[in-house]
């Protein structure tokens, strides 16, 4: 499912410079098990959201939500760093706002396209993030990080608020609680954030893979097609009053008990055995 075209797409046509030299992907994909893993791969550059590693995710996830085989992503990084926002370095070097709009733009694109996505993605944190990089574990539907990980969106510090890494931020964690990060710019730690909601859990360094595995074992178990549905409907819902959520829930209900894997599914129940999807 791609994300459709609307305003955010305004500007997208205009040309982004790209980096002049690049050893390696900035994004890697590994697919294994039913699970696409792709890792942010610019350790040098705190993996920074360059537009190229814009680019470079925007085009893996677009490949994997037409990819029946893929069941779960988990979105990772190399380096000191989970990452550290927009690359800050380029867009010095490209002064308009002409370039911006298209920057925020693509950016913002890339947030909807993991929420739109069929599949549940999971963030892997084993390091920091900050500003974009803390929109971008907002952006995920679950997310592990390590203990010593922190958060933050400190553009208050170098006079750019973080506008962008807000409209995440918000939506997972309380008013009050945003605004402080927002305003302040003081990192928290990773217990703090599985306590306001932005993360789920904050595990050990060494029990972070187990986790993050723990979560794709159990996800790939589910029907594909029925995560696709709860998965677009949860987020549909939030943007709406409570009575149109509800209106809005139970018709998405009475769709879902329409579907087959539904029927093998409340079947397998009552007949106490393993079920078998079928659909997705």
């Amino acid at each position: 499912m791609r994300v459709p075209r609307t305003k955010l797409h305004e500007g997208m046509n205009v040309a982004l410079p790209a980096e002049q030299t690049q050893q390696e992907p900035v994004v890697l994909r590994e697919d294994r098990d039913g699970v696409a893993r792709l890792t942010l791969n610019r350790p040098e550059a705190r993996n920074a959201l360059s537009v190229e590693m814009l680019a470079g995710l925007q085009n893996e996830l677009d490949n994997i939500a037409e990819d029946p085989s893929v069941r779960v992503v988990v979105i990772g990084a190399t380096g000191p760093a989970f990452c550290a926002g927009h690359d800050m370095k380029q867009m010095r070097e490209n002064p308009s706002e002409s370039y911006y709009k298209a920057l925020f733009a693509r950016s913002s694109r890339l947030m909807l396209t993991i929420m739109g996505l069929p599949q549940p993605v999971v963030a892997r944190i084993h390091a920091t993030a900050t500003a974009a990089g803390t929109q971008l574990v907002g952006s995920c539907d679950l997310a592990v990080a390590v203990e010593d990980a922190k958060f933050a969106t400190p553009g208050v510090h170098i006079g750019l608020f973080c506008s962008t890494p807000m409209v995440a931020l918000s939506r997972n964690i309380g008013r009050k609680q945003a605004m402080e990060m927002l305003l302040t710019g003081t990192p928290i730690s990773a217990r703090r954030a599985a306590e306001l909601g932005l993360i789920n859990k904050a595990v050990p360094a060494d029990g972070l893979d187990a986790a993050v595995d723990a979560y794709c074992e159990i996800l790939t178990q589910k029907s594909p097609l029925v995560l696709k549905i709860g998965k677009e409907a949860f987020y549909k819902q939030l943007e709406s009053g409570v009575e149109e959520a509800y209106q809005f829930a139970a018709a998405v209900m009475a769709r879902n008990m329409m579907a087959e894997d539904a029927a093998e599914g409340i079947d397998a129940f009552l007949a106490k055995r393993e079920p078998s999807w079928k659909g997705r």
